[in-house]
C-alpha cells in the first residue's frame, strides 16, 4: 500500500463510522475526507467518479474506488487481512457473518438507524415505528448474545463491526439500551479492541 486509503465520509454517519472502525481495527493508514453534504459535494462530478450514486462512505485505495460500507469491510479484510478470523473460512460461520451483515442493512437500518436519522438529521422517517423496530431487534439480539461474546462466531468478525455504530448510538435516536445488558456488554467488548475509534463530531455546523 503506497499511500493511505482515502475515506470519504460524513462524520456523524454510522455507515461511515463502520468503514472507519474497520480501517482502524486493521491498523491501516487512512486519510479521512469529510464531505460537506449540505452543499452537495457528494453530487459533484469528481465524487460521482468515486461513488456513482453519490453515497458515503466511499474509499479510494490507490486507485481502486469502492462505495457501500459493508462492501468496504469485506474488501479491506480480504485485501489486507485475508485468512484472518474477521471473515471465517468455514461455510457455516461465513454464512452466519453474512446473515448479520444483512441484518445491519435491514433491521438495524430501519430500526436504530432510522430513529437516529429523525433525531439527529431531522428526516421524515416514522420515528415511533423505527423505535419499535429497534426494540424488537434488540430483544432478539440480547437473547442471542446470552452466553456468547460475539454475534456470528466465537471471535470478533466484520459482523460485529457492521452492527456496532448504530447500536452504540441508538440512544441518540431515543432508543434506550438499558434493558439490554448483553448488548451493552458486547458494545464494551468492541470498544476495548486495540485501535478502536469513536464516531467523531461533524466539522460542519449544519451537521452538528
Amino acid at each position: 500500500m503506497s499511500k493511505p486509503i482515502k475515506l470519504y465520509r460524513t462524520p456523524k454517519s454510522g455507515h461511515c463510522h463502520r468503514a472507519e472502525l474497520m480501517l482502524a481495527l486493521l491498523g491501516l493508514p487512512y486519510e479521512a475526507i469529510d464531505m460537506d453534504m449540505a452543499n452537495g459535494v457528494h453530487k459533484s462530478k469528481d465524487f460521482l467518479k468515486i461513488s456513482p450514486f453519490g453515497l458515503v462512505p466511499a474509499i479510494d485505495d490507490n486507485g481502486h474506488m469502492l462505495a457501500d460500507s459493508n462492501a468496504i469491510l469485506v474488501y479491506l479484510v480480504q485485501t489486507y487481512a485475508k485468512g484472518s478470523s474477521w471473515i471465517p473460512a468455514d461455510p457455516k460461520d461465513a454464512a452466519e457473518v453474512q446473515r448479520w451483515l444483512t441484518i445491519a442493512a435491514d433491521n438495524i437500518y430501519s430500526g436504530p438507524c432510522a430513529a437516529r436519522l429523525v433525531k439527529v438529521f431531522g428526516t421524515s422517517h416514522d420515528h415511533a415505528a423505527a423505535v419499535a423496530k429497534a426494540h424488537e431487534l434488540f430483544a432478539v439480539m440480547d437473547a442471542h448474545l446470552t452466553g456468547r461474546l460475539w454475534l456470528a462466531t466465537d471471535t470478533i468478525t466484520i459482523a460485529d463491526v457492521s452492527g456496532y455504530s448504530y447500536i452504540a448510538h441508538a440512544p441518540e435516536g431515543g432508543v434506550d439500551l438499558a434493558p439490554y445488558p448483553n448488548i451493552r456488554a458486547w458494545l464494551a467488548r468492541i470498544e476495548a479492541q486495540a485501535g478502536f475509534v469513536r464516531m467523531l463530531p461533524s466539522p460542519f455546523p449544519e451537521m452538528a
